[in-house]
């Protein structure tokens, strides 16, 4: 679970900005919100397939040798 320490003097809403950043780096605010309500086995497959060609992309672009 990410965590913020305020730090003296910094504003509430820059420290919120901050742990907002973080947990969407995560991906946690993504998962709430997939759980929060029922995924058909259509939308469970389109959403595997994306993150797997977003996973091969991501391979091929930092992992190319030519």
């Amino acid at each position: 679970m990410p965590e913020v320490i305020v730090r003296k003097g910094e504003p509430i809403d820059r420290a919120l900005k901050r742990l907002k950043g973080k947990m969407d780096s995560e991906g946690i605010m993504d998962e709430v919100r997939r759980l929060r309500a029922f995924e058909t086995p259509t939308q469970k497959y389109r959403r595997k397939a994306k993150a797997n060609a977003k996973r091969a992309k991501m391979k091929l672009r930092f992992n190319f040798n030519a």
